[in-house]
């Protein structure tokens, strides 16, 4: 999952949370973090759409992918952080969906997982030895 996918769903699911009226006071302040972390990394059309309460994952993206891309915004530890926190709790189920937890890794994983996909690489139990004659 990049950042920015991450990002535009935490500003949908803040906006979502908002409209339906079902917002604690948590997922609104985090709502408004995520935003004034993000203020200071867009510019022109990308402020105004930061100004916007819109519902749809693929609005935003439209609007501020670009944006957070070339400010360098997605590559951000801060606005990652204040995403994730927004998600969780505003959505918790579909933060589950973007939740990546690495313990020992030893190798390379590459490409794009488009569901939710569990790898379970437990300690391999090393081959008997050649009997010898």
């Amino acid at each position: 999952m990049s950042n920015i996918e991450v990002i535009v769903a935490a500003l949908a699911a803040g906006a979502s949370a908002g409209v339906t009226n079902t917002a604690t006071a948590a997922v609104q302040d985090a709502y408004a973090g995520l935003k004034k972390v993000l203020r200071p990394w867009v510019r022109g059309d990308g402020r105004a759409a930061l100004e916007a309460d819109e519902t749809d994952e693929g609005v935003w993206q439209a609007r501020l992918g670009e944006e957070l891309t070339a400010s360098g915004a997605a590559e951000d530890a801060q606005v990652r952080a204040a995403a994730e926190l927004l998600l969780g709790l505003a959505d918790p189920a579909k933060a589950a969906t973007y939740n990546i937890t690495v313990g020992t890794n030893s190798g390379v994983v590459g490409g794009t997982f488009t569901a939710p996909v569990t790898i379970n690489q437990e300690v391999s139990v090393p081959p008997v030895p050649p009997a010898t004659a």
